[in-house]
């Protein structure tokens, strides 16, 4: 890697952050406003569920595309490209009026939102070699901090009775605004490689870190979609207070981001993914066993603590492999990570029907725990 100052490696560092501040921005707005669209186009549960099913179909395909593109052209060009292309996928559910529209401009939203996050994810892997010490976690930071902000800013939009193409334009003006304004400050280059393949089989090291990020994302997809069922079925609060859960986790896995470098820095990666499994499966078994208001939200606090680093960790180890390019790993690890988050919601819908939902809740703990066992066997040193 090239020698750089430091006033060039801050620069590198802040570019980059906005790119992560923008996809959370964006991919918020459109979640915020799910419901929204929903009734826009008279859709039930069910109906709901096949339209959005296109979304993490656009974003399976796209995953080899994404890592050979980034490892054949850098992660630099791809990078802007996508940044520009998101806010105009946004925009278009916005403006669609069939559900056959919404479908194909969803599977474009996926693919380009994965587009995005392997080339952010690359470029933060080189900055943070340049750095020489764990920042990872605090990228993913602005991405949970964007998240809120893209909810702010949806809650204002629908109390001022905003159509949501005027909402989804305003976020995509922003962005774009934000795109331009960071762009010449990114990372030049991370090395490119010749033509390679567009597939390419990912080795033992990179697999078992695909694993981590799927029994981490098998939780937090859980915590994201089931929390507030939990707190109405299970801890039985009122109606005003099912979103405490979601909350609770919410804010300590986007608080647990910006501390968890350094955290890294004075523990080493391999015990502070040990340690987050330990938490985030104590979490939950504390919301099992005592489903009462204070412990449940103290149990999602923890959960939230815990899944907040090890993503962000498995993915700048899988860019620091030396088998596969930054760009090929870190897509072979988010290939196998994203498949937790799309199982396991429905999973737990199923168990809940046919047991109960603390028994749902009792497998995602099992899950969690399963990274304490994973990491025991990684290299650190790749």
């Amino acid at each position: 890697m090239l020698s750089v100052t430091i006033d060039q490696k801050r620069s590198y560092r802040i570019a980059t952050s906005i790119f992560f501040f923008i996809a959370g921005l964006t991919y918020s707005s459109w979640a915020c406003r799910i419901h929204d669209i929903k009734s826009q186009f008279g859709l039930g549960n069910a109906g709901l569920g096949s339209v959005l099913f296109a979304l993490p179909i656009g974003l399976m395909v796209s995953l080899p595309v994404s890592g050979w593109l980034v490892t054949k052209t850098g992660s630099r060009k791809v990078l802007i490209a996508a940044g520009l292309l998101f806010p105009v996928m946004l925009t278009f559910i916005g403006f669609t009026t069939h559900i056959w529209q919404l479908v194909i401009v969803l599977f474009c939203f996926g693919f380009m939102n994965n587009l995005f996050e392997i080339s952010m994810n690359t470029q933060a892997v080189g900055i943070e070699n340049l750095y020489g010490r764990s920042i990872m976690a605090s990228f993913h930071g602005l991405w949970s901090l964007a998240g809120f902000t893209g909810v702010g800013i949806g809650t204002l939009a629908v109390n001022l009775n905003w159509p949501i193409w005027q909402h989804f334009l305003l976020v995509a003006l922003l962005c774009w605004v934000l795109v331009f304004s960071a762009r010449s400050y990114l990372l030049p280059a991370d090395a490119p490689t010749d033509d390679g393949p567009l597939f390419a089989m990912p080795d033992r090291k990179i697999m078992q870190l695909g694993l981590i990020a799927f029994a981490s994302l098998v939780t937090e997809g859980t915590m994201l979609d089931w929390s507030g069922v939990y707190f109405q079925k299970v801890v039985q609060v009122p109606e005003a207070l099912t979103t405490v859960g979601y909350i609770a986790f919410m804010s300590t896995m986007a608080g647990g981001r910006f501390v968890a470098d350094k955290v890294v820095t004075r523990l080493g990666v391999k015990h502070v993914l040990t340690y987050a499994g330990m938490i985030s499966s104590t979490g939950l078994l504390i919301a099992i066993f005592f489903p009462h208001i204070m412990t449940a939200t103290l149990g999602f606090l923890l959960v939230g603590i815990g899944v907040s680093s090890i993503v962000p960790l498995v993915l700048a180890l899988a860019g620091k492999s030396d088998t596969l390019p930054p760009g090929m790993a870190i897509a072979a690890v988010s290939t196998v990570g994203f498949l937790g988050f799309l199982i396991g919601p429905p999973m737990i819908g199923f168990i809940a029907e046919a047991l109960d939902l603390r028994w749902s809740f009792g497998l995602i703990a099992l899950f969690a725990s399963c990274t304490i066992w994973l990491t025991h066997g990684i290299d650190t040193k790749q």
